[in-house]
């Protein structure tokens, strides 16, 4: 989901597509166009989600292959194809094959479960099913006698079909040509294999052709010819090396068109059928976007897709690319031969996904550049370079693990790629496709990667007698999006307009603020001479002195231009960190940097005086002894409960020195909770809870302050949204990232139920680490309630899924995936932008700990130094600010204030909304944008009521003294005017004297 409206989005992106150019009327070599045209795209608008609708009639169906699934291989006469003969082959070394199914012997068996096949069609609501015939099923030798068994199979499944209203979309040729046919004549390098698939194809138009509208004569012949004939990675298994890959090529072309031509003469006027062939093709992209390197991604092309394409929608003939680089290895068509091939298609079927990409393109065929799953950009590829064909894509997906088992949140994201880019291409770039089909109905067997995968939307047990398919996620997700036909806008995700209250807090945050503590030259005592004759320095004169004067806050230049940086911003809050480390040396108040500590009461006083409200937080851990005195660290730092009393003395001199100017402080901001054992975080709620009670008891009435811990709480989401798995994990995640720290001060006291309950359950298998520490009642006390407000940083959104689908992003302790959207936004850091989660992390705290107040104290995302990415933080910031204003207004969230991460590239590089370059502060665009919301107090709209707010003036102890002290200040004013004017008058008249006596 995205807070932009889709449609005002859509409107916005059309004139600059427009300008970009959709495509025109085709020819070879045109589609090189798409690499420029896609990398001029407007950034980030481009990749935002889209939603949207698919056109009226979009058809949406799910496919499956007759070897992959039919099993039934012994069954109702069928005969051996080549990739019977090939499964069975002895495994080398004997014995290394895996325990489990061969090949697809059984594999979904789908031959007796028929209905069951059928059912789940119906369940999903789809137009159509792709399925493939069995050419060894049909004609058991690959020519003539007829199985009747066979025949009866497919009329079954063709009568079921339509008695649901689904449209077959039916493949004559799926890579399993009879055994018969290899052994006979060689397979497809006989120039004999094209007739009698022609003659193959007659008995199917004859048999079925009154229930079959679109017919597809083979699948991804690319694969057939290269592997099959070439490499002999894949079955028949020749390693017939490039020219005999590019024979069996020839003569798939020539039985393709033979099949078309059949169907054209003989049994479209009665059948009214559609015939093509489905082609499969990868996307690649250029290492460098060079002209030289824009031809060899052309060149990619043109050697998969290109290779079988351009024969048959465009000139009959090869590439010539093809034809230059590869001289006498490839056949040549004869003028009749490319007349006849030219033109043999109905539309442009389009194979793309887990089968061809990344697995079966030769490696050579990639001509040194990077391969990609773009699957807009190679529709708009095929459409500048074919004509604008009518595109049906015919198989679609990405897999998952072969143990997954129901919940494929990494299949649900890829397949919402692919439909969203699809989308895009009709939307956006004006590419005519029809059809899509989800690849596959069901598991089954995974070609030359067995059952190590799965690619189905419903699940299959291989190990089990009746074969039953359960739904997976996906199953529901692909319901849902053919019930909606696409991703409609959504009211939650429009963004809203209105103002926050008065007195909200507008922030920027500095981890630590520069420190320059050089004193200026006002401050230096000593005398010096300007040697104007030789040296032209100043010399210093021994032994004289001037009276020293006492230093002012002035001095800082440092400061002076911090401050001025924060003004320009409009900002009504800063949030910075101190140094425990500088400011305490040895950990306590043996030794005190006086010159630090003045620095810092400096700093906040200069803030105070231009209405800018110090945040103070009193330590946040970074890498170096985590910003630890050297002492503490070296003896156990948290762990060592000495640390707790330490902080406390150390909070108490802070309060003590800087309290005047400073009413909101932070004891602990962001302790990482990824690296904190169970007993440094219980150290740390002690130390926090004593602060909070310091300040309560001896501070808050004369200081007048407020204070509280800031917790790092990034959203959680379950990665399939109808697991109930899923949704336990994202809660377990929640409370071991946030509740482990909050639910003692915000909640009953004690860490949370959820991590008591994970812990005894792996504790016999980690007694160590699992094991969490017990409050005693008088603790519980301590720390329930012991805050002012809920501090959060909040940066992104995580999705979290039960199913272990790789395992460097597995985390074995708690039992979590953590799983990657890719239709989502990501930073150059791969951070992911999602502004909803803000909003739902916002209505958690309330669900969770009540109207308790709320301050989102950092939000920010990273760039790479270039102002294109500065767009992104744009983004950003706006959709953020725009969710915590909904989490406001529709919600009743007590937020009380935002702050954006963070101030400058300086102390937080990529993250600044200032840039440092060459020792000069230049603000971003960023920066201007959220000045801009700042000084509307969010999004006021034309029907949004102006707030009277009183201004506000921040305590600050000079200027308290410079107000006392007007009058005075007037009357000086007053003497020094009277006294100018005198001496102007004086002057003047004494001239006119002098003049009147000459």
């Amino acid at each position: 989901r995205s807070p932009g409206g889709s449609m005002a989005l859509a409107a916005l992106l059309l004139p600059v597509l427009l300008m970009l150019g959709r495509p025109g009327r085709g020819a070879p070599g045109q589609g090189a166009g798409t690499w420029s045209r896609f990398s001029r795209l407007p950034y980030p608008q481009d990749q935002l989600f889209l939603h949207d609708t698919f056109p009226d009639g979009f058809l949406w169906g799910a496919g499956s292959a007759a070897y992959q699934t039919e099993g039934g291989w012994r069954q109702g006469g069928k005969g051996a194809s080549v990739w019977d003969t090939f499964a069975h082959r002895p495994a080398t070394p004997p014995g290394s094959a895996p325990p489990g199914p061969v090949g697809g012997d059984v594999a979904s068996d789908s031959y007796n479960n028929l209905f069951r096949d059928v059912e789940g069609l119906r369940r999903l609501g789809v137009s159509h099913y792709r399925f493939s015939l069995s050419w060894a099923r049909l004609l058991p030798n690959g020519t003539a006698p007829v199985n009747p068994a066979g025949l009866a199979h497919y009329r079954r499944l063709l009568l079921r079909l339509q008695e649901l209203g689904v449209e077959p979309v039916v493949t004559l040729y799926h890579w399993d040509l009879p055994q018969a046919l290899q052994d006979a004549f060689g397979g497809w390098t006989s120039p004999v294999l094209p007739q009698l698939f022609h003659d193959y194809a007659k008995l199917c138009f004859q048999h079925f052709g009154g229930q079959v509208r679109y017919w597809l004569t083979m699948d991804n012949p690319y694969v057939v010819a290269w592997h099959g004939y070439g490499t002999g990675r894949l079955p028949p298994g020749v390693q017939g090396g490039p020219r005999l890959g590019y024979l069996a090529a020839h003569h798939l072309l020539q039985a393709h068109a033979k099949v078309w031509h059949l169907y054209n003469d003989h049994f479209r006027p009665a059948q009214r059928g559609k015939v093509s062939i489905a082609l499969s093709s990868h996307w690649i992209k250029p290492q460098h976007m060079t002209e030289k390197n824009i031809k060899e991604c052309q060149k990619s092309l043109d050697f998969v897709l290109g290779w079988f394409a351009k024969p048959i929608f465009i000139d009959g003939d090869y590439p010539e690319s093809m034809k230059s680089n590869l001289s006498s290895l490839l056949p040549e068509f004869s003028e009749a031969d490319k007349k006849y091939i030219k033109g043999t298609a109905d539309f442009f079927a389009l194979s793309f996904g887990a089968t061809l990409s990344f697995q079966l393109l030769d490696s050579h065929m990639k001509f040194q550049q990077l391969e990609s799953i773009s699957l807009r950009q190679l529709l708009y590829w095929i459409n500048t370079e074919y004509n604008n064909p009518q595109i049906f894509i015919v198989e679609n997906s990405w897999f998952v693990s072969g143990t997954t088992k129901r919940d494929d949140a990494k299949y649900i994201y890829y397949l919402k790629k692919f439909i969203m880019e699809t989308l895009k291409a009709i939307r956006y770039d004006g590419v005519n496709v029809f059809g899509y089909t989800v690849w596959s109905l069901l598991d089954g067997f995974e070609w030359h990667r067995g059952y190590s995968i799965r690619r189905g939307l419903f699940y299959v047990d291989f190990q089990s007698h009746d074969k039953k398919l359960m739904p997976k996620s996906s199953v529901l997700f692909y319901q849902k999006l053919i019930e909606k036909n696409g991703f409609p806008p959504l009211p939650e995700n429009q963004p809203i307009e209105g103002i926050f209250p008065c007195g909200f807090a507008w922030g920027i945050v500095d981890n630590y603020i520069q420190v320059d503590t050089t004193p200026a030259q006002f401050l230096d005592s000593s005398v010096y001479v300007w040697d104007v004759h030789q040296t032209k320095k100043l010399i210093k004169v021994d032994g004289v002195y001037t009276s020293k004067r006492n230093r002012h806050c002035v001095d800082f230049a440092a400061i002076r231009l911090q401050i001025s940086l924060l003004q320009e911003m409009h900002v009504t809050h800063f949030h910075f960190s101190l140094k425990w480390s500088l400011i305490l040396p040895l950990g306590n108040l043996s030794l005190i940097n006086h010159t630090l500590v003045h620095y810092y009461q400096c700093f906040a006083s200069e803030l105070l005086r231009v209405n800018i409200t110090p945040v103070v937080a009193l330590w946040q851990p970074m890498i170096e002894n985590q910003e630890l005195p050297v002492s503490l660290a070296k003896y156990g730092a948290w762990e060592n409960t000495e640390t707790v009393q330490a902080f406390v003395e150390y909070a108490r001199f802070c309060f003590t020195s800087l309290g005047d100017h400073v009413k909101f402080w932070i004891t602990l901001n962001e302790p990482s909770v990824k690296n904190l054992t169970y007993t440094a975080g219980h150290n740390l709620l002690k130390a926090h809870a004593k602060v909070w009670h310091l300040y309560d008891k001896e501070f808050r009435r004369s200081q007048k302050g407020k204070i509280s811990i800031a917790l790092q709480a990034d959203w959680v989401e379950p990665a399939c949204p109808f697991s109930r798995n899923d949704q336990e994990v994202a809660d377990r995640i929640l409370e071991f990232d946030i509740g482990w720290l909050a639910e003692p001060i915000f909640g009953n006291g004690d860490y949370p139920d959820v991590m008591r309950a994970w812990l005894h359950r792996i504790n016999s298998v980690d007694l160590y680490n699992s094991h969490l520490p017990y409050f005693s009642e008088d603790e519980k006390k301590l720390i329930q309630g012991s805050f002012d407000f809920f501090a959060l940083s909040h940066y992104t959104t995580t999705l979290v899924g039960s199913e272990k689908e790789d395992a460097v992003k597995y985390d074995h302790y708690l039992e979590v995936q953590m799983i990657n959207d890719i239709t989502w936004l990501h930073s150059p850091s791969r951070a992911a932008v999602v502004p909803w989660g803000l909003r739902k992390l916002l209505k958690w705290v309330k669900s969770k700990y009540g109207n308790v107040p709320i301050y989102v104290m950092a939000n920010g995302i990273d760039d790479d130094q270039n102002m294109v990415h500065d767009k992104l933080r744009v983004y950003y910031i706006r959709n953020y600010i725009n969710e915590a204003l909904k989490a406001y207004t529709l919600d009743n969230i007590n937020l009380q204030g935002y702050f954006v991460y963070s101030f400058n590239d300086k102390t937080a590089p990529k993250y600044g909304l200032y840039s440092y370059v060459a020792n000069q502060y230049e603000p971003k665009p960023s920066m201007k944008h959220y000045r801009e919301i700042i000084d509307n107090n969010g999004f006021p709209g034309l029907e949004t009521h102006e707030l009277l707010c009183p201004e506000e003036v921040a305590s600050c102890a000079e200027c308290h003294v410079f107000r006392t002290r007007k009058s005075l200040l007037a009357f000086i004013s007053f003497i020094f005017v009277a006294f100018i004017v005198t001496i102007f008058f004086i002057t003047y008249y004494s001239r006119r004297v002098a003049r009147r006596y000459k």
